[in-house]
């Protein structure tokens, strides 16, 4: 009897209590067998699953992210192995050759991001994606793919990133309106029907529905038409001709004069009311634009003016309204006018030391940043627009283009293209509102460090450019959440003889060849800021004093410490992790060395700046096996990055 009950109860046990370990690992196996015929995934080889080849992350021994791109897989999907691995919440097999269908995923209830794109999947999109209602990312690009897009997808409350691409998909597009939507293209189908109305949706421009011949609606300026009826729905009744004949015509002229007459008596009174409003608008608009300045204090760090609402109004000078000047090329001059951008409602973002900075948005929805210089009449007309056109010829993936500029008399305004992904310095940093900083992972550092030497080598190749304002809030993140460069090449603009000391952040990103104001800006200084900027995005921590005057010698170990006092607050899980990541980190902290000497003649040039970093990133790349594109950690990076709150200053 107690053998008996022994026995029963270990059964029980085994069925309560299963190993976890090998279940993940033998869904691994699994799934080996049928998306690697060819046999280029190395799993089976060791004790510690969590350490094969594309497993990225493991928590409580259970796989948290699958990250297996750019192996030329040739298989197909297996959903019965892919469903016991229930833990995970980043999965990516995109960039290989994978074929057949995509399975139903509804096992993986935990997903938050999934990347099958650049494959070769067929069939249709299966419905039960969109049961996985933390999905955030879905990118399934690059397919042949077809059927409808499913309705449900309108469901996923927290969607973030959709990308269909480059399919065969056929249907109409489902009314998404989640205001977490930021990222959407469904261009290259054979999708049809009217794009719906929706907010979500408006945000999006003409490239993100285009190779749809069928496609029509308001977003990308085609009608609807759905052509004649074959027949009318109801019989129209014969009419009695005659009867129209036989009214009398003299009635009918009184009538119409009535008419012609009421209308002209109500054009006349709106002429003379907006002739009215005209005049009292041009007088008071100096007066708005002042009262919004007056309404918003002054920041000394970035984020202090957010939130801040007005009317967006300037003063346009006795001689008249001016002109907007469209530069480069692009579908922005056909977004909006200058009248639209008089009727913008804004909000400011900050204020600096060359002006203030709002978010413009038009009746249409359309969004530009504005930057208003603060001194107007500093350079010459002539010169303003010689040196601006110089700018607004740049066009660069890591530079903010300079779409548009108004001048007259008393005003000056530059037009920006607007990035509602925010800024560097909230990305290192975080928002008022989400605590304090910490130091991003070493991929992260790379890849913003890459961004930013190639943005800058690009101004840098322009005879007598310098960047002149390089600091974290002044980077904004892209489309793709790559780092762009803002507000370069405006340092001709600032008034000598009158221009305010800058904020005690802002100082010490200056060589100290250039903190007095007076001295001109060079090249060499721009490579100064960008290696604070680098220690910033090592420890993430704001230079609150002259580094180099501080630490001397003895930055490297500072840097050390600092990013050891994070791990220790549990950064990062294991002593293996804080090891590979100090290698790493290393030959970065080597080249802001080198960038912030006090000697300008010591500092590397800016092509060799770029040259060590491309290095050091290929390096890390191989040595970790890891692909620091999304997903990755410069994917968790930024989807943890609170929107819409960057300040260009």
């Amino acid at each position: 009897m107690g053998l008996s009950f022994f026995f029963l109860f270990s059964s029980l046990l085994f069925i309560a209590f299963p190993q976890v370990r090998s279940g993940d690992a033998e869904a691994l196996l699994a799934l080996k067998v049928v998306i690697d015929p060819l046999g280029y995934l190395q799993w089976g080889g060791g004790t510690d699953f969590c350490k094969w080849e594309g497993v990225k992350e493991c928590m409580n021994g259970r796989v948290i992210k699958l990250v297996v791109e750019r192996l030329n897989l040739s298989g197909t999907l297996d959903g019965k192995s892919l469903n016991h691995l229930d833990q995970l919440r980043v999965l990516s097999f995109k960039e290989n050759s994978l074929s057949g269908s995509i399975p139903q995923l509804s096992g993986l209830a935990n997903l938050k991001s999934l990347y099958l794109n650049d494959n070769k999947f067929s069939g249709e999109i299966p419905v039960g994606i969109s049961v996985l209602h933390r999905l955030k990312v879905v990118v399934l690009a690059g397919n042949s793919l077809s059927g409808h897009i499913p309705q449900s997808f309108a469901d996923l409350s927290r969607l973030y990133v959709l990308y269909l691409q480059d399919n065969q998909l056929t249907g109409d597009i489902p009314p998404f309106n989640q205001t977490s939507l930021r990222f959407f293209n469904v261009s290259n189908n054979l999708l049809s029907g009217e794009i719906p109305v929706t907010s979500s949706l408006f945000r999006f421009n003409q490239s993100s529905f285009s190779g749809n011949i069928d496609l029509c609606g308001e977003r990308i300026k085609k009608p609807c038409n759905f052509g004649p009826s074959a027949s009318p729905l109801y019989p129209i009744p014969p009419t009695n001709k005659s009867r129209h004949h036989k009214m009398n015509k003299k009635l009918f002229l009184i009538i119409v004069s009535c008419i012609g007459g009421f209308v002209l008596c109500i054009l006349a009174i709106v002429l003379i009311t907006c002739l009215w409003r005209r005049s009292k608008k041009e007088e008071a608009m100096s007066k708005v634009a002042a009262r919004v300045d007056e309404g918003t204090t002054s920041a000394g760090r970035d984020g202090d003016n957010e939130g801040k609402q007005g009317v967006f109004s300037w003063d346009q000078g006795s001689e008249g309204p001016g002109s907007l000047v469209f530069l480069g090329s692009g579908d922005q001059q056909m977004s909006y006018s200058l009248e639209d951008l008089l009727k913008a409602s804004a909000e400011m973002l900050g204020r600096g030391s060359m002006g203030s900075t709002y978010k413009a948005v038009m009746v249409s929805g359309y969004i530009v940043t504005v930057k208003r210089l603060k001194d107007a009449r500093y350079p010459r007309m002539e010169e303003f627009r010689r040196h601006i056109e110089i700018i607004g010829r740049l066009r660069h993936p890591n530079l903010v283009p300079l779409g548009a500029y108004f001048q007259a008399k008393e005003e000056r305004l530059l037009v920006y293209d607007y990035f509602p992904n925010g800024s560097l310095f909230t990305l290192i940093h975080g928002s008022r509102t989400s605590g304090g900083s910490k130091p991003l992972h070493w991929t992260s550092c790379l890849k913003i460090a890459e961004d930013l030497a190639t943005g800058l080598l690009y101004i840098h190749q322009n005879p007598g450019l310098t960047h002149g304002n390089l600091k974290p809030s002044n980077v904004l993140l892209g489309s793709d959440f790559e780092s762009c460069l803002t507000d370069y090449g405006l340092t001709p603009f600032r008034n000598i003889d009158s221009i305010e000391e800058s904020s005690a952040s802002s100082h010490f990103y200056r060589a100290p060849e250039c903190r007095d104001v007076r001295r001109p800006l060079t090249q060499q200084a721009d490579i100064y800021s960008f290696g604070i900027l680098l220690l910033e995005l090592l420890t993430g921590k704001t230079p609150s004093q002259d580094l180099v005057e501080e630490y001397g010698s003895d930055i490297p170990k500072w840097v050390r410490s600092v990013r050891g006092e994070e791990t220790e607050s549990g950064d990062d899980r294991t002593s293996s992790s804080n090891e590979a990541s100090e290698e790493k980190i290393s030959a970065l902290l080597n080249i802001a060395v080198a960038c912030i000497s006090v000697a300008p003649e010591n500092r590397p040039a800016t092509g060799e700046v770029l040259r060590m970093i491309r290095e050091a990133r290929a390096k890390a790349q191989v040595s970790s096996n890891s692909s620091d594109h999304s997903p990755g950690r410069w994917s968790d990076t930024v989807q943890s990055l609170p929107r819409e709150e960057h300040v260009s200053i």
